[in-house]
Parts: structure tokens; C-alpha cells; sequence
């Protein structure tokens, strides 16, 4: 049976409490508001330096107007009434006109206790952001601002002001952009998080409960993922998951099989050996009998039981026990072929074996296993052949021998009809790749367990209706280095 799935395990109290909080949706909300925040508090010196700047426009447009009663005054004179009104209408204290490098003191309150601090905006710089932070930041004292006239001919117009309704305003307008500040980036981290809600996180956790609940139990039906139809990363990941949810369903249940057979293996084996003695000592009396047909037979008969009760002890245990390590030993590789093409059913009047493989070749390769690979290949062949009703030629399986320094190549070459797409799929995967009915997919599988064992393998070349090509690559022994 396969290994069961380590249960499902519950979250602590304290991490059910704060589950949300450290959440992906919690982290995109407060990562939102944060951004939306800063870009916010970024824009904030440049909007109140705009706004101070427009301020104190306002300021010196009305007194520059102021002066103009001034100007047009009989004889440019007026009462100290009309002045002090016309200073309280500007909101200043006094107004300065330079023309022709001339400064023209047009309008002036009592003298100043303090000297003001100056604001040019005739050339804005970088630092100017700063200005309306260092207006809030000092105390409360006058202001003198330059600019260049608009109603009036000259090279600037002056100002002196007291700063106290401009810090006034400032923090006004200072607390109605954090409130705005406030809304967009609630409104905003809102906005993001229902959308990447919806978009990401909610089927970041579809995929997580499939993946959690397919923890707890694999074979539970509910726990596979339904891909859904999008076509991004999020649709790749649960085709993805969902694939590999099969194939590992598919693998348990191929391991559930496997065990299933080792443990039935166990139970039949002990019969099977006492069967297989009867039967070794059955063709000990037949060799006592004399007969010249029977001492022909029998060799091959008592290979084939050999070869039994060795199976017997190790045989159909794969995926539930190793196969022993290979003893190796130089093979005649032409014997070795034409022993497995007689146990694989290959004979001259069905199914014939040519093999272009010298008489003097060897292999380093375990003699019983060696055996076993080439003939689960050579059984195949035959099978795939005799599949054929109508088959126009002789069925053929060519054996051929490729050598290089470092390893010896077996190929082995039908002219069968080939493997179907379904067996090429799955190829070497036990109970999954047999293309014959009734099959149970576990010769190939074998046979590049043990050529694997060896420090090679058996590999697929070419498979089509012309016929189907093997390689059985074994590694040649290491010379052994000059003293």
C-alpha cells in the first residue's frame, strides 16, 4: 500500500487569530496605503510652495493696485487715513516700486521693529519647496516679497507684510492635503486590494487549499484542482498543479499495484519453489529414461527451471525490493542472444533473429541478468509482430554490435509495426506502457532497471511502421592502469 499522507496540520490558536494580518491580502493593502501615502506626502512641499507663492501674489497684486489710488492721487499725496486703509485692504505693511534703479517707497505704516525676511519670486529654485516649511517652522514676523509688476511700469514690486495669516493658511491648507492624503490612500489601497483580491490572492488560495487538501489525502477526488480558464501565470500554475496532481495520483496507485504484487508474490512463492522442485526432479527421472529426444530437450528444460527457481526468490518484487547487484563477468554476447532469442519464442518459422554480431564479442555483463533484459526485448519484438494479422513480410529482429572505448552497444532492430503513441509516453513506466492487451507494462521497465544497474541502459531510438529500434548500452570494464 502506499505510504500514508501525514495529516493535515491545523494552525495554532495565535495563528488562526492573526491568519488575515499576515495574510498576502493584508500585506497588499498595507503595502498600497503606504505607497499611496508617500507619493502623497512627496507632492506636499511642492503644493504648499505653490500655494504660498500664490498667497503672497495675491497680497502684492492688491497693493500693487493700492498704489495706483496713490499715484492718481491730486498731487500724489493722500491722508494718512486713506493710507492706512488702503495697507489694511492689501493685507500689508508697506509698498516699494523700483523704476529707471530708482526705489520709490509708494505707501509705508510706522517703522518696523524687526527686519523682515525676504521671499524673491521673480526666479523660483529647488530650495523653494522648503520656503513654506521654514514660514511655518520660525515664529511670527514680517515678510518683505519681491516680484515683478503687472500694473505698473518699473524692474520689481515690494512688499512687507506680517507672516502670522500666511502660516495660518499654510497649516490649513497643510491639514486639507494630509485629510485628502488620508482618503486617496485608504481609498486607493481599497481599490488595489479588492482588485488583486479578486485577480491574484483569491486564486493563490484556491491553488493552496487543492495543494494542502491533495497533501492530506491524494486519492480524495475533491482535492484535485479544476484549472480554470485564464490564460496567465495564475492559469499556467493550476493546468501545472493540476497535472502534476495526476501524476502523482497515477504514481501511487502504480506504487499501491506494486506493493500489492510483492506482498501476493510472498504468498505465492513458497508454493511456486515447492512446484518448481517437483518439477526439477520430474526432468531428472525423464534424463534416466534414455530416450534420444528427450536428452535433446532437456538442457533447455532445465535451464528454463534454473532460471525459475531463481526468479522464485527475487522475481516480481520490482518497486517493493532492490534487484541484487550484478555479478559481473565476460559473456559471449552472440551466446547470450541466441539463448534469449530461443526463451523469447524466436524461431526460424515465426519470428527469426539475425544477429551481425561476431562469435568473439563478450560483454561484462551478470549473466542471469543480462538474460532477462534481452529477453523482455526480444519478447517484445515477437509480441509485436505476431500483433500483426497481415503481416506482407517475415518477421525479422536484427541484432547488430556498436563498440567504443567506454561502452558496448546492443541494437536491436525489428521490422514490427511499431509502438503506439499511448506505450512511447510512458515507455519504461511499470503497468503504463504495455501496448499489448493484457500486458502489464513491466518488461521494459525491468529491463532498464537492471541494464541501470549495470551502469548503463536501454533506450528507445526509433519506433514507426518500419519497425522499432533498441539499444541496450552496457559500460565496458576500466583497463586496468601500467604499474
Amino acid at each position: 500500500m502506499a505510504d500514508a499522507a501525514p495529516p493535515h496540520e491545523a494552525p495554532a490558536p495565535g495563528e488562526a487569530r492573526f491568519a488575515w494580518i499576515s495574510g498576502l491580502s493584508a500585506r497588499l493593502l498595507l503595502l498600497t496605503v503606504l505607497i499611496v501615502a508617500l507619493a502623497n506626502l512627496m507632492i506636499l512641499p511642492p503644493n504648499l510652495a505653490a500655494f504660498e507663492e500664490q498667497w503672497l501674489v495675491d497680497r502684492l497684486r492688491a497693493a500693487e493696485l493700492a498704489t495706483l489710488v496713490e499715484q492718481t492721487a491730486p498731487g500724489g499725496v493722500v491722508t494718512d487715513r486713506v493710507r492706512a486703509k488702503l495697507l489694511a485692504n492689501a493685507e500689508v505693511v508697506s509698498v516699494a516700486l523700483q523704476v529707471d534703479g530708482e526705489r520709490r517707497l509708494i505707501l509705508q505704516a510706522p517703522q518696523l521693529k524687526q527686519t523682515p525676511y525676504l521671499i524673491d519670486l521673480r526666479g523660483a529654485t529647488p530650495l523653494s519647496w522648503l520656503e513654506p516649511l521654514q514660514t511655518m517652522a520660525a515664529g511670527e514676523r514680517m515678510v518683505r516679497v519681491m516680484a515683478k509688476p503687472r500694473f505698473s511700469p518699473g524692474e520689481f514690486v515690494e512688499i512687507v507684510a506680517p507672516d502670522a495669516p500666511l502660516k495660518r493658511e499654510l497649516a490649513a491648507q497643510l491639514n486639507r492635503l494630509l485629510g485628502i492624503a488620508v482618503f486617496t490612500s485608504i481609498m486607493a489601497g481599497a481599490v488595489v486590494y479588492f482588485s488583486l483580491t479578486l485577480l491574484l490572492v483569491r486564486p493563490m488560495q484556491r491553488i493552496t487549499r487543492s495543494m494542502e487538501r491533495f497533501r492530506a489525502d491524494p486519492r480524495d477526488p475533491a482535492a484535485a484542482l479544476t484549472a480554470s480558464k485564464r490564460h496567465d501565470e495564475i492559469g499556467r500554475a493550476e493546468r501545472e498543479l493540476g497535472r502534476m496532481q495526476l501524476d502523482l495520483r497515477a504514481a501511487l496507485t502504480s506504487r499501491a499495484r506494486l506493493a500489492a504484487l510483492g506482498e501476493a508474490v510472498a504468498k505465492i512463492n513458497h508454493d511456486l519453489r515447492n512446484m518448481l522442485t517437483s518439477a526439477q526432479i520430474a526432468s531428472e527421472r525423464l534424463a534416466a529414461s534414455g530416450d534420444p529426444k528427450v536428452a535433446l530437450a532437456l538442457p533447455r528444460l532445465e535451464r528454463a527451471l534454473d532460471r525459475a527457481v531463481t526468479l522464485a526468490s527475487n522475481v516480481l518484487t520490482f518497486g517493493s525490493s532492490a534487484e541484487p547487484p550484478p555479478e559481473k563477468r565476460a559473456l559471449s554476447l552472440r551466446a547470450a542472444l541466441e539463448a534469449a532469442a530461443e526463451d523469447a519464442g524466436l524461431s526460424s518459422d515465426t519470428v527469426a533473429l539475425q544477429t551481425e554480431i561476431p562469435a568473439d564479442a563478450t560483454v561484462d555483463a551478470d549473466p542471469e541478468q543480462l538474460h532477462r533484459i534481452l529477453v523482455n526485448l526480444l519478447r517484445n519484438s515477437r509480441e509485436a509482430i505476431d500483433s500483426v494479422a497481415e503481416h506482407g513480410e517475415r518477421g525479422v529482429v536484427r541484432a547488430s554490435l556498436i563498440e567504443d572505448p567506454l561502452s558496448t552497444t546492443v541494437r536491436l532492430v525489428d521490422n514490427g509495426p511499431g509502438l503506439p503513441e499511448r506505450a512511447r509516453l510512458h515507455l519504461f513506466q511499470p503497468f503504463a506502457a504495455s501496448a499489448r492487451r493484457g500486458g502489464t507494462g513491466l518488461g521494459l521497465a525491468i529491463a532498464r532497471e537492471l541494464a541501470q544497474g549495470h551502469g548503463g541502459d536501454v533506450i528507445l531510438i526509433s519506433s514507426g511502421p518500419a519497425g522499432t529500434e533498441f539499444q541496450v548500452r552496457l559500460p565496458r570494464p576500466a583497463q586496468a592502469k601500467p604499474g
